[in-house]
């Protein structure tokens, strides 16, 4: 894996774990797959400028890693990440809440962006800012006490962070737009009606786990094909169908040849468990 140069990894109990002048997020890599927590508690792991600086860098890096698949989770049992930092917010001048705005939509294109699958692993309050990052994941696992919502306007505000783009993409126009503009939680078991949330969990011993198995059950497939399926269908999504098709079309045939296409075709024919490097 390909890691900064002020980047010192240690092994601690079988884990990975990345020290670094890093102070609001913390790293931790087990086999292929990282677990990335917001390190906030106290304050609810809200999202300040430092976050989201100190998360651009490292997704930035991650861009380039051999992992196989990264978890998003908050510190401690309250919060998620319960929203912005809106003491920081508050002085903002109009440029410097755009800037604010602008730096926090690069974090979760990149999120969005990474080669490998991410899943946002949600206890407790994600609201806000702590919605939209999820929102940036592939997916969301949650337990039965997560509480999401887009609050912005009981503040005089509105989602900045791709809120106000993401959701409509999951729930629909009209439900996102009831979201947004009553400002009301949405508790797990809704978000899971309206497909935001994949599975739910007891407790948060229990979603990290189960998280972990489902990554279990992808990293044993082609880590390029994944790469390629996922920017396929980003590069398509917004398209027509025939456009999205030919995108498809090309990437098929791209993918022929290469090495985990033979042995995962190999492994295939010859009744075998495919092994890919």
């Amino acid at each position: 894996m390909l890691l900064p140069a002020d980047l010192d990894a240690r092994t601690e109990k079988g884990f990975i774990v990345m020290t670094n002048d890093f102070e609001t997020i913390r790293l931790d890599i087990s086999g292929d797959i990282g677990t990335l927590t917001i390190n906030r508690p106290s304050k609810l792991n809200a999202l300040n400028i430092q976050v989201h600086r100190e998360l651009k860098t490292l997704l930035t890096d991650l861009q380039r890693s051999s992992l196989k698949g990264l978890i998003l989770t908050g510190e401690g049992e309250k919060a998620f990440i319960a929203g912005a930092d809106i003491a920081e917010m508050r002085p903002m001048t109009n440029g410097e809440a755009q800037a604010f705005s602008e730096l926090g939509q690069q974090v979760t294109l990149l999120m969005e962006s990474l080669p490998f699958p991410t899943v946002a692993a949600i206890n407790g309050f994600a609201l806000g800012g702590g919605f939209e990052m999820a929102l940036a994941c592939d997916f969301i696992f949650a337990t039965h006490s997560a509480v999401f919502g887009l609050p912005e306007v009981k503040l005089g505000l509105i989602p900045g962070f791709g809120g106000t783009q993401r959701l409509a993409r999951v729930v629909g126009e009209r439900r996102a737009k009831e979201i947004m503009f009553s400002g009301r939680n949405v508790k797990a078991e809704e978000a899971k009606n309206l497909g935001i949330v994949l599975e739910l969990f007891a407790d948060k011993a229990q979603l990290m786990d189960g998280t972990l198995a489902w990554f279990g059950q992808a990293s044993a497939n082609s880590s390029y094909a994944i790469a390629r399926a996922k920017e396929t269908l980003w590069a398509g999504v917004d398209k027509s169908l025939e456009e999205g098709l030919s995108i498809e079309a090309k990437a098929f045939g791209d993918i022929f040849q290469t090495e985990q296409m033979i042995e995962g075709t190999s492994a295939f024919l010859e009744k075998r468990k495919a092994n890919f490097k």
